[in-house]
């Protein structure tokens, strides 16, 4: 027979049952229902329920068939009108038998009354989760029990002694099975103090952009938290907020497929399974906020080595000593190792603990998931996760409220943790104002320094280039001196050569006034010499002209000028060019 995938809703008045039974035979399918008992056949599918409260045939049942989604429906009225039926998303509690619930020891006195549900422990009894202290005693725990415990409720040994390959992959430990609980304390404590890196931790606590958007991430139980306690303000009942957790259809699948179970609890392993589920749910959180609700492959290894019950095996007597040894966890092994982020975690824990065993089931469920895709994390859900997601749907409420009341009651500071933070951040903070008073002095020297240099500089060139300038203009005066100087050197005798020249009728006269009063009296002007006869006079005053030049030319341009004058003298000196 086939289990079928069934969903349980209500009202005030009605329980409601859902079932698929795809390929069934329509015509042929039995319902049964009287009081906590509801079966349902229709083959090849069989369904037996032990509902949370007490159902009557009255007449007023209703059923109908979907033919298009294989969905039967069938309203069941309630025995007692607007009670209130808790429980009905724990799908596995849902379908164990009802005599098979309670589990009675191997071994009991004579006269003592039946196991509970949840072990020795009364439900109406104040739950004390100060657990009572043993003294210390020198003898060997491991002489007197030489196979050690682990795993939900500490019921499991002998696992690890044929898995050998894979447990370095899963665990910390490494030979649980003779390992007793205090030396797997000492060593895990160890482990922490050798890992923890004080440069990491810093470097986190300085530049913290990350932690703080990681910090400012809403999980899913943010919004169902708000709703809750929006809820409770109007004076509702806790029990109707169950059904603000809602389960998918892969979850519910899930739920039935696990195999329904009851635990054997004595009142200390009692204790212990409440506050290794703290634990668990710490390293849930943390893994749920930095990835913001994006699961990848580091997921597995996030959630087990954070958690000291996966890792270490580690067994716990009080809350205070689970939350100290997560927040040094986070500061030891994962990418963002923060103070800040430990406490949010913290309180995001105590809201899935507020909102009740729907909230701590589907936790559950998702770590369960995450585990059974990894390999070989899968080992984890067999010793924890799979009790753990069976054991909870029996839970009271009224227990997981205590417990997050008494994790509430814990206080946790960087002093508890044992790493000396505190030290380590009053180091480093000095370390940093000694660098950025040092800085904030060279900047200053370095800003001093190249406006004096500046103001030099500019000094210096405006004073050589004033000196320059009366350079400039000394030299500028002395040149034009030379040069007017050579001029009128020059200018006498050619001025004087010129007015007593003159040409008529190809003859050439010196003296253009003796010539005009010739020519005025009709005397023709005394025969010169011949053109070729005044060669020597031109050759003299080429050779005058040229050496007055190169006397007062400046050295750079001598050469230039010696070539145009010696030109100029040659051109004078042969008319014909």
């Amino acid at each position: 027979m086939l289990t079928p995938a069934f969903d349980l809703s209500q009202d005030p008045d009605f329980l409601t049952v859902a079932i698929r039974v795809p390929y069934a035979r329509v015509s042929e399918f039995d319902v049964y229902f009287e009081g906590v008992d509801f079966k349902f056949y229709a083959k090849p599918y069989f369904l037996r329920l032990t509902l949370p409260g007490r159902i009557v045939e009255n007449g007023s049942e209703r059923g109908s068939y979907d033919a298009d989604k294989g969905i039967f429906t069938i309203r069941l009225p309630k025995e007692t009108p607007g009670q209130h039926f808790e429980g009905l998303n724990m799908l596995t509690a849902l379908l164990a038998p009802r005599k098979s619930r309670t589990a009675k020891p191997l071994v009991e006195e004579i006269g003592a009354s039946e196991v509970s549900e949840e072990g020795v422990d009364d439900d109406d009894e104040e739950f004390d989760w100060q657990i009572e202290q043993s003294p210390y005693e020198e003898v060997s725990e491991s002489a007197l029990n030489p196979q050690c415990y682990y795993g939900f409720g500490n019921l499991r040994s002998g696992v690890f002694q044929r898995l050998q390959d894979e447990l370095s992959d899963v665990i910390d430990i490494k030979d649980p099975d003779f390992t007793p609980a205090a030396e797997r304390r000492q060593k895990r404590v160890a482990a922490e103090l050798a890992k923890f890196d004080p440069d990491h931790y810093l470097a986190d606590f300085f530049e913290d952009e990350a932690i703080e958007q990681v910090l400012k991430y809403n999980p899913w139980w943010s919004d169902i938290y708000s709703k809750m306690m929006a809820s409770l303000g109007k004076s509702q009942e806790q029990d109707n907020l169950a059904t603000l957790v809602s389960f998918s259809e892969e979850e519910k699948y899930q739920l039935r497929k696990f195999v329904n179970k009851s635990y054997l609890l004595d009142k200390r392993a009692h204790h212990q399974v409440y506050c290794s589920l703290i634990d668990i749910l710490l390293a849930y959180c943390y893994e749920m906020r930095v990835t913001e609700g994006e699961k990848n492959v580091e997921s597995a290894w996030n959630i087990r080595k954070l958690s000291s019950t996966l890792c270490w095996f580690e067994t716990w007597t009080n809350v205070h000593e689970i939350l100290v040894s997560f927040g040094r966890r986070v500061l030891c092994y994962p990418l963002y190792r923060h103070f800040k982020l430990v406490m949010k975690v913290y309180r995001d824990t105590i809201k899935i603990l507020q909102l009740g065993k729907s909230a701590v089931l589907k936790c559950l469920l998702d770590i369960h998931k995450i585990f059974q895709e990894n390999d070989p994390a899968y080992i984890l859900n067999d010793l924890y996760i799979s009790d753990y997601c069976v054991w909870i749907q029996k839970a009271k409420s009224k227990k997981l409220a205590a417990l997050a009341e008494a994790l509430k009651k814990v206080s946790l500071t960087k002093a508890q943790l044992g790493l000396e933070l505190e030290e380590l951040e009053a180091a480093a903070l000095l370390v940093q104002e000694e660098e950025n008073a040092s800085k904030a002095a060279h900047s200053a020297c370095r800003q001093q320094t190249p406006r004096s240099g500046s103001e030099a500089g500019d000094s210096e060139e405006s004073d050589r280039n004033s000196s320059c300038g009366t350079q400039d203009s000394d030299s500028e005066e002395e040149l034009r001196d030379s040069e007017s100087e050579t001029v009128n050197s020059l200018q006498g005798p050619l001025l004087e050569e010129s007015r007593t020249l003159c040409i008529d009728d190809g003859e050439v006269c010196r003296n253009p006034a003796i010539l005009k009063s010739d020519v005025s009296q009709g005397q023709p002007c005394a025969p010169l010499p011949a053109l070729g006869m005044s060669q020597p006079l031109i050759e003299e005053l080429g050779e005058q002209l040229k050496t007055a030049i190169q006397v007062s030319e400046p050295e750079g341009s001598a050469s230039g000028n010696q070539s145009n004058m010696q030109d100029r003298g040659e051109r004078l000196a042969d008319p014909s060019n």
